[in-house]
């Protein structure tokens, strides 16, 4: 018995700087719930306000690269298709 499978739908474009921007928010309320529950957590744990600092400020960092990926890629796609007209 074989049964016939539709193929797979292309894969859907995200908003990169919209997802990274959520993501960063999501640590920035992370960052202000610890913050307003450091005192009670015990000394040991105080690390884990460092957690979402550095979710923040790798979140920041994807703000800026994303889009100078993308133009890149853009560049580099470009360059591609102009070498692939010019040769015969």
């Amino acid at each position: 018995m074989s049964t016939t499978r539709r193929p797979a739908p292309p894969p859907l474009e995200g908003d990169d700087r919209f997802i990274t921007l959520a993501i960063t928010a999501g640590w920035t309320i992370a960052l202000i719930v610890l913050l307003i529950v450091r005192g009670s957590l015990a000394p040991a744990d105080k690390w884990w306000l460092w957690v979402p600092v550095a979710g923040f400020v790798i979140g920041l960092f994807g703000l800026a690269y994303v889009p100078y990926v993308k133009r890149a890629r853009a560049r580099a796609a470009e360059r591609r298709q102009q070498r692939a007209q010019d040769s015969p």
